[in-house]
């Protein structure tokens, strides 16, 4: 059963505020309204459409100013991240939109949230990738992201050597024994 509301908000990708549009009634009582994004299209409501575009309108404007700022930023940027990895150049983990989002704050001092990161999956080798952030509909500027190998002998070289006197004691230790 659809269900005819009235977008108090924008909600991407479909939605615009000011649009009366019909919806599942499950989607409307469940979440557009009780999150106040919309409401049912009444007459009361039906005569804040004007007033509801306007506002939207000067939010969407403000938004565009933040977002072109952002994205003449962000474009071209690049950015390392070191990862565990195998001889072969694989790594044992992997590197994610959550991984580059943090990245980004630590080099520029960007928030970006994760969910604009557009990875279609995670990164599992060595490699330079052209990744793009996908801000609003018409502007993705992309980044480069160069993952680079650690293997595990760089990592782990200091904590062999540690690791090899705590074992040739305990065998000390087994020979002492009666």
């Amino acid at each position: 059963m659809r269900v005819r509301i009235l977008f108090l908000q924008d909600v991407p990708p479909r939605y615009l505020a000011g649009e009366i549009r019909e919806v599942a009634q499950g989607y409307a009582r469940n979440y557009l309204i009780p999150q106040g994004l919309a409401a049912p299209a009444t007459k009361g409501h039906l005569n804040r459409v004007a007033a509801v575009k306007r506002a939207a309108e000067g939010r969407r404007k403000v938004q565009a100013v933040q977002v072109s700022d952002l994205a003449a930023r962000l474009q071209g940027v690049s950015i390392t991240v070191q990862a565990r990895a195998g001889e072969g150049g694989r790594l044992y983990g992997a590197v994610t939109n959550m991984t580059i989002a943090q990245e980004l704050q630590k080099s520029l001092g960007v928030v970006v949230d994760r969910r604009l990161i557009d990875l279609p999956e995670a990164i599992r080798t060595v490699g330079t990738f052209q990744v793009p952030v996908r801000l609003a509909a018409e502007q993705t500027p992309t980044i480069t992201v160069n993952v680079q190998g650690i293997t595990p002998s760089e990592q782990e070289g200091a904590a062999v050597a540690a690791g090899q006197e705590g074992e040739q004691s305990s065998v000390r230790g087994e020979d002492a024994a009666p």
